[in-house]
């Protein structure tokens, strides 16, 4: 098996960390305690053609796998970003390249891929349902060749700065449905055709994520809107889920690298009693240990990628890789703070955001324990947690 990076993956690597030095660590403090949409760097990000990373090269993209697609976002966290304004624009490619209509493609995809139209908001979670997916009430009623949709959706983030949202629905209530994860559709959304028939409020939270409920009420879709075929919008969101959890996976293994690095830096020059503080055992060993942990989590996160891009079932892979990455991000954090002491509070250190941004990815898009319970029933063959 060959590890290695190939020229142009190396090459991919470098392009978007010189890209992400002309945006350092004071700009997003500043969007960070603004609560502001990096703009500006989604804009040069886009124009730069790094978010067309999976958009095939007849649409205009640049006809990447998932591998390439990692690298990127590794990169912008690993240099101090954080690519969660941007990164549904990449996972929500899956559904729609493996299950949206010839017309959708032609029509999204060329102006998705110049940066003309934003595609970053999924609508998936709702207030009553929670991780139970299939127990969500937003329902697409047909009505002749267009649909009307009702109902509520909670931690849909990106809205306001998205052109485009997916969306999931039921299309046949849950009570009528034999296997409960059918009956669900998938729906690409025009947002300025939508009007006010969305109303979005918004959520504050511990991280700059623009996050929202939304409240959706006679939303008018036209029958084109619908992604694939009517009932089976489930079996294509694992498509974007499996993405998802790869390329959430693969920023927590940029966020890993970054407070490593920071850390021993830090480490290495900070002098208490006359001597480095690195070379206390206390210090060293954390920062050591969540080093081992992201050098895991990055192996795993081009397993998963690997199967991703071969068209292999790739579910255990990619849920693995959240769940390691997640904690060893975590694990990394811990020890940076725990290395700066009183500073790593200190704003003007930036390991504070970094800390609160890696908290994150423990619990969304999936809790962590959702995945040990996957993988004690699915792959271990455990009896049924839930």
């Amino acid at each position: 098996m060959d590890f290695e990076l190939s020229e142009s993956q190396k090459e991919i690597r470098a392009a978007v960390t010189a890209l992400c030095a002309r945006f350092g660590n004071e700009y997003w403090h500043r969007c960070d305690s603004q609560n502001a949409y990096p703009e500006e760097f989604v804009k040069t990000l886009s124009e730069a053609g790094w978010l067309a990373a999976l958009i095939p090269q007849e649409y205009g993209g640049a006809g990447l796998g998932m591998i390439e697609a990692s690298l990127i976002l590794e990169e912008i966290n690993r240099s101090g970003g954080n690519a969660v304004a941007c990164h549904a624009q990449m996972y929500t490619m899956a559904s729609i390249l493996k299950h949206g209509s010839a017309e959708q493609k032609r029509k999204y995809l060329p102006r998705i891929a110049s940066g003309e139209l934003r595609l970053q908001s999924f609508g998936i979670t709702e207030p009553d349902a929670g991780s139970e997916t299939p127990r969500i009430k937003t329902f697409a009623r047909r009505e002749g060749d267009h649909y009307v949709v009702n109902g509520q959706k909670i931690f849909t983030s990106r809205f306001q700065n998205s052109d485009m949202l997916l969306l999931l629905t039921r299309t046949t209530p849950f009570e009528d449905v034999r296997k409960k994860t059918d009956g669900m559709s998938l729906f690409l959304v025009d947002l300025k055709a939508a009007g006010s028939a969305i109303k979005a409020v918004p959520i504050a939270t511990m991280v700059n994520h623009t996050t929202n409920q939304l409240f959706i009420d006679d939303l008018v879709l036209p029958r084109e809107a619908l992604v694939g075929e009517e009932g089976k919008g489930f079996s294509y969101l694992l498509s974007s889920l499996n993405a998802e959890r790869i390329l959430v996976g693969s920023q927590s293994v940029g966020d890993g690298r970054w407070f490593v690095e920071y850390a021993t830096k830090y480490s290495k020059e900070r002098r208490v009693f006359d001597r480095p503080i690195g070379m206390n055992q206390g210090v060293q060993f954390p920062i050591a240990k969540a080093h081992v942990a992201v050098e895991a989590a990055s192996l795993m996160r081009f397993k998963a990628a690997a199967l991703f891009d071969a068209g292999k079932p790739c579910g255990a892979e990619a849920n693995m890789t959240k769940y390691l990455a997640s904690e060893a991000a975590w694990e990394a954090g811990e020890a940076a703070m725990n290395a700066l002491g009183g500073y790593g509070f200190a704003k003007e250190y930036h390991v504070e955001r970094k800390w609160r941004e890696a908290r994150l990815y423990r619990t969304a898009p999936i809790a962590n324990n959702l995945i040990l319970s996957f993988v004690g029933e699915h792959l271990l063959g455990m009896p049924r947690s839930y």
